[in-house]
């Protein structure tokens, strides 16, 4: 079991930057797969990224790849998105979540962060 707490999001302008962090609790947070997925008002929560285990393997969705950075500490127990070059497309409740096999699949994710919001002003 591990549990996420999701930190970083606020105001920024179109065309900034804004860095997430999703600090787990538990021991065995190297051995979990995170993901970060955002929902946007009367939208499905969709995948951002993913980070395996060691942080060697990561995934982008199309609209994120090229401005979007996952990282993960896991001495630290923390996981980052770092997010440049917003859009007005971007705005969303951003949400870290763990999986214990690799997996693209929102619904494959058992536990979850319970969000920080994303608000991008043009």
């Amino acid at each position: 079991q591990v549990q996420l707490v999701e930190s970083g999001g606020g105001l920024v302008q179109a065309g900034g930057s804004r860095r997430l962090s999703c600090a787990a609790s538990g021991r065995t947070f190297n051995t979990w797969l995170i993901g970060w997925f955002r929902q946007a008002p009367g939208k499905d929560r969709e995948i951002v990224a993913t980070i395996n285990n060691s942080g060697g393997y990561t995934y982008y969705a199309d609209s994120v790849k090229g401005r979007f950075t996952i990282s993960r500490d896991n001495a630290k127990n923390t996981v980052y998105l770092q997010m440049d070059s917003l859009k007005p497309a971007d705005p969303a409740v951003y949400y870290c979540a763990a999986s214990a096999v690799y997996t693209i699949l929102v619904r494959s994710y058992n536990y979850w962060g319970q969000g920080t919001q994303v608000t991008v002003t043009s």
